[in-house]
């Protein structure tokens, strides 16, 4: 799977994306202009040690994401959008994309992509959830349509004996 980041403004968002991306074995890519810089120490701290492990590139434009990614499936998750994200069929490739905090991903951008618009359900006026809870939410979704591929799937409990 791949997180697109469009223009992201919070360091601390992207570094918990970045560090959910670890887990999942999810790429993540960031388009530019980032309001922040990826060596700033807010980002590191939210990312923890997985910063270091992240499989991310960075982009000049929407355009050059685009281009040097031949034209992918784009998921586009949008308050503006008709379809609810568990209401699409995700292949294991495919991206889906963020946009800024304040902002949203860009109209004219969305108007081109409207068929592959998502949105994740809320209730009443509330404007959007958090960019961190969004990401995670719509990405586990698309992991669970592809059987959560090539991720643990179980654990193990560590039974102690407190009276031994």
């Amino acid at each position: 799977m791949n997180i697109v980041l469009f223009e992201p403004e919070i360091p601390y968002n992207t570094g918990n994306i970045g560090r959910t991306c670890v887990a999942t074995n999810t790429k993540l890519h960031l388009i530019e202009p980032l309001g922040f810089s990826l060596d700033q120490k807010e980002i590191k701290r939210a990312g923890l040690d997985y910063w270091p492990k992240l499989n991310y590139e960075v982009y000049k434009s929407f355009d050059d994401f685009m281009e040097k990614n031949n034209h992918p499936k784009v998921w586009m998750a949008t308050t503006k959008a008709h379809k609810v994200y568990s209401d699409v069929t995700y292949g294991s490739d495919d991206y889906i994309m963020f946009g800024p905090e304040s902002r949203g991903i860009p109209e004219e951008i969305l108007v081109d992509h409207e068929e592959e618009c998502v949105r994740i359900p809320m209730f009443e006026d509330t404007r959007s959830i958090n960019l961190c809870n969004s990401a995670a939410i719509v990405l586990f979704e698309a992991l669970r349509q592809n059987h959560f591929e090539g991720l643990n799937l179980s654990g193990e409990l560590h039974k102690l004996h407190w009276n031994d």
